[in-house]
């Protein structure tokens, strides 16, 4: 138990939260400010966020000190850590995750990724601090934690790239996003299962993020194997090992293709869709050629507009339907 924990999450109730929130503002913590946050304080070794969605967050190197002494005894009123699949056999079921990464980038691909896991690698991986690589931000530790991941004996896993141009096409088609989304977790999972002799024991189902209205977006699209897994669709889903696996292949396979784009084209090419990434997408095209920047960018952005110097196409109010909402 004296192995190294850097993050932690998990659900308090109303009470707990308050016991919590006295403990935070009365014992030494440096009270801060963050966003969607009902309070948060800070010691040397650990923060402390409280989100008004009922999410507790605990990051840093004592983390494990935090919840032994002051979570579980005082607050939880009961021990978890360590007896979490005691506790939730279900989280040592085989099982896919599946994520992607790029998807709000201007520059460079969707890479969509898919991680199957069983009790045995999701116990080799019980301390190596694997989570959403969005809450990891440092794409160094991402790369070992990629490595880590494919290294592991019993792990299977694939990566689904949709380079920029194929990308435009497939989205020029579908005509949305979340359409072009469905295809690659589709062809992700039936890839996975192409694999199901390297599989002990076979999987039961597929977990995924929601990122469309109606779940039935990605079970349309699946083939034929991949219909025969459950399909979990659920916000939230990097929570989840497998999927949080899953997301930093897909980031680790994202960066090092958009490293090597910006590299092929002697221009840093940043990721998300700010000022500075519309002033490397004007450096682009005047380097390159404004027909060159499909093969860099993904065109239905509003910033290619902008990059291109054309007027921007009028904003569509998104309505659910009725029919998406049951």
């Amino acid at each position: 138990m004296n192995a190294t924990l850097n993050s932690h999450t998990c659900k308090l109730n109303p009470d707990q939260a308050k016991t919590l929130e006295a403990i935070v503002r009365t014992e030494g913590y440096e009270l801060r400010e963050i966003p969607y946050a009902r309070f948060a304080g800070a010691k040397k070794d650990h923060n402390v966020v409280f989100y008004e969605s009922g999410k507790l967050v605990v990051q840093g190197k004592g983390t494990r000190e935090f919840i032994e002494f002051i979570l579980e005894p005082r607050v939880l009123l009961e021990a978890r850590l360590g007896y979490e699949t005691v506790l939730n056999p279900e989280l040592l079921d085989p099982r896919f995750g599946v994520d992607e990464s790029g998807k709000g980038d201007f520059f460079g691909p969707l890479c969509i990724a898919g991680v199957y896991v069983n009790a045995g690698v999701i116990t080799a991986w019980k301390d190596l601090g694997i989570r959403d690589s969005k809450s990891i931000g440092n794409d160094r530790r991402i790369g070992e934690l990629a490595e880590r991941i494919r290294e592991t004996p019993g792990c299977v896993h694939t990566v689904v790239p949709i380079g920029n141009e194929a990308y435009n096409r497939l989205h020029a088609k579908m005509r949305s996003v979340n359409a072009v989304l469905a295809w690659g977790h589709a062809r992700v999972i039936e890839n996975l299962m192409l694999q199901r002799h390297r599989m002990n024991p076979l999987p039961i189902r597929a977990i995924s993020d929601q990122f469309a209205a109606s779940k039935e977006t990605v079970a349309k699209a699946l083939l034929s194997l991949g219909r025969e897994l459950e399909l979990v669709q659920r916000h939230r889903a990097e929570e989840d090992i497998a999927v949080a696996a899953a997301s930093i292949l897909a980031r680790h396979e994202f960066v090092t293709r958009l490293d090597r784009l910006g590299k092929e084209a002697g221009i840093e090419l940043p990721k998300g869709a700010s000022a500075a990434v519309e002033k490397a997408g004007r450096d682009y095209v005047a380097r390159h050629g404004a027909d060159a920047l499909q093969k860099v960018a993904k065109m239905h952005f509003r910033t290619s507009y902008r990059v291109l110097g054309l007027p921007e196409p009028p904003r569509v109010e998104w309505k659910r339907s009725p029919k998406a909402a049951k």
